[in-house]
């Protein structure tokens, strides 16, 4: 996989690089600095039950006789690597496991096998096996996968093996396989040895992951399965454990206890014209059934447009977010260039703001128009401290926590805190236009232009913003915007949609209320703003404050100003000209 012979995503890639990078550092002399070797004995041991003892329930032979599990190769690699790594102690090394895997690939019948094995196998002292889910409904899906087996498994079907109406026994170690759920208090109290959560994009809060997890802390080697498809929310536990994922393969964090395996297209994958990169997404390939299966997906993806996105979501790992999402999560995912500041010098710049009051962001965008033509944007996010305790499956302290949001004290955001900040990043960027709506910060506004001398600019939303939203979506259809790794943008990206007007003219939205936009709508706002001073011909800058503070009487009206182009920078009315003699207290 990692040297291309076997077709494979980005992140599988980092994951066998990882794999790889791990036993060479074991095997050499002085062996690997945290001291994880690879058990070889105990990877080879799992293999063997999993194809000498385990039989499927649902498939059989041309004779309809039963067929044993035997491991696909990407099977094969996710148990040798929860199996086979150990830590000095002998002790298993990986506790987590999240596997993304597209629909259809045998995911859900490997976490069964998995659970089996550590039920009759891993040597553990009353072994308890859960499958874990919100709803009982859900979390017997998996358990009766692993019924199934037992059921169709010459060495483990009873008396071995107990079957009862929600559980299995494994009475000589005392061992109990069975389903439990959010629901009356199932998760309050359980010691599990493995914890096996199905569809995890479907949780609607992480209480089942971390109670499932605090369980354990007394067993010896416990282990924790999260399988899933790729999911919509990127507020939701899935998403937190898919980015914990993909920074722990790219060597951002680290987290020895965490294995991954996250199927992802690389970005110019285009799974509906090319069907070479199914693989990426679907590893079980070429197995018939799932073959199969996939070309009815992408045929009716084209034949029923409406079902695209949940045909790339479940079938090809493409995190999305509503159905009628407005930017393609793979264009906007390839935005997330970084740009230095040096290369922003000179480069004129606009701005945006977007203003929030209760459980609403505001946001402040800057955005700098480069000579070769891309347009690199800046972000700031503002929320007030009671949308944290209201929202808290949310990442929003995770956010606060990194730097990317700012916390203001109470139930609403007070806009004298954050001025500050948006005239200091003005004056640092010589913002030549500031947009705003007045209709909810009119106030705000002329403030920030009578005291501050900052450019402002009344900026209806709505079909106001057609021909930025027009602009924006072409600057990220061809990659020209470079956002950098802005997560909170890249939720309100996927949260927005777009509504027509009768004259096709279109205005940003979104589905529900509890989503976001407001990230966009301030990026679009600051597109405005460039739209329309490269119209002109003589643009505004920025004029920074004059020296003494602010006050808040009326100002005297002042001398008109030249007109005369700056010898300095070229412009009119720049804070390179002298300030027009007036009341010796504003100057």
């Amino acid at each position: 996989m990692r040297d291309g012979l076997i077709v494979a995503g980005p992140l599988v890639r980092l994951a066998c690089a990882r794999h790889l990078t791990m036993r060479t550092l074991a095997g050499r002399k002085a062996g690997h600095p945290e001291g994880y070797w690879f058990d070889e004995a105990a990877a080879d041991t799992v293999f063997s039950f999993f194809e000498q003892i385990l039989v499927l329930s649902d498939t059989a032979d041309d004779e309809g006789r039963k067929q044993p599990f035997l491991l696909r190769p990407y099977q094969a690699f996710i148990v040798g690597n929860l199996f086979g790594w150990k830590k000095r102690d002998g002790c298993r090394l990986y506790r987590d496991a999240y596997l993304e895997i597209g629909k259809g690939s045998g995911k859900t019948p490997l976490a069964a096998g998995i659970g089996l094995y550590g039920l009759v196998m891993d040597g553990e002292l009353a072994p308890y096996i859960v499958s874990a889910a919100n709803t009982q409904k859900q979390a017997r899906f998996l358990w009766l996968d692993a019924q199934g087996m037992v059921e169709a498994s010459p060495n483990l079907k009873p008396p071995i093996v107990d079957i009862n109406a929600n559980s299995l026994v494994y009475a000589p170690a005392r061992g109990l396989f069975e389903p439990i759920s959010a629901e009356k208090r199932g998760l309050d109290g359980p010691r599990p040895h493995m914890g096996l959560m199905d569809e995890v994009h479907e949780h609607i809060t992480s209480e089942v992951v971390g109670k499932i997890r605090q369980g354990a802390k007394r067993r010896r080697q416990p282990l924790f399965i999260e399988i899933t498809n790729s999911g919509f929310d990127r507020t939701s536990i899935c998403w937190a454990h898919h980015e914990h994922s993909r920074q722990v393969l790219q060597g951002i964090d680290r987290d020895d206890a965490w294995f991954a395996y996250v199927c992802a297209l690389d970005k110019d994958d285009d799974p509906l014209t090319d069907a070479a990169c199914w693989p990426k997404a679907n590893p079980g390939l070429p197995v018939l059934p799932t073959l199969e299966y996939i070309e009815r997906a992408v045929a009716q993806a084209k034949s029923i447009p409406a079902d695209a996105n949940l045909i790339l979501r479940l079938n090809f790992c493409v995190w999305t977010q509503s159905i009628s999402r407005y930017f393609d999560p793979i264009a906007w995912a390839a935005c997330a260039v970084a740009v230095p500041d040096h290369e922003l010098v000179g480069a004129p710049c606009y701005a945006g703001f977007d203003s929030g009051q209760t459980d609403d962001f505001s946001a402040f965008a800057r955005i700098w128009a480069l000579p070769d033509g891309r347009v690199v944007a800046r972000m700031r996010y503002w929320l007030p401290e009671a949308a944290l305790e209201t929202f808290r499956d949310r990442p929003y302290d995770v956010w606060r926590r990194a730097g990317r949001l700012e916390v203001t004290d109470g139930n609403v955001i007070y806009y004298d805190r954050i001025e500050d900040a948006l005239v200091a990043d003005c004056r640092a960027s010589g913002v030549r236009a500031f947009h705003y709506d007045k209709a909810f910060v009119g106030q705000l506004g002329q403030h920030l232009k009578d005291n501050y001398g900052l450019p402002t600019v009344d900026q209806p939303q709505g079909y106001a913003l057609n021909e930025a939203i027009h602009r924006l979506s072409a600057d990220v259809a061809s990659g020209r915007l470079c956002v950098g790794n802005d997560p909170i943008l890249a939720w309100m990206a996927d949260n927005a949609v777009v509504r027509q007007g009768r004259r096709k003219e279109l205005r940003l939205d979104k589905d529900a209320s509890k989503d976001k936009i407001d990230g966009v709508v301030a990026l679009a706002m600051a597109y405005m703003a460039m739209l329309l001073q490269t119209a002109e011909s003589s643009p505004q800058v920025f004029l920074p404050p004059r020296p003494g503070p602010a006050v808040e009487r009326p100002r005297q009206a002042e001398p008109a100003r030249s007109r005369q182009k700056c010898s300095v920078c070229g412009l009119t009315d720049c804070y390179h000209q002298p300030v027009p003699q007036g009341d010796p207290e504003d100057q």
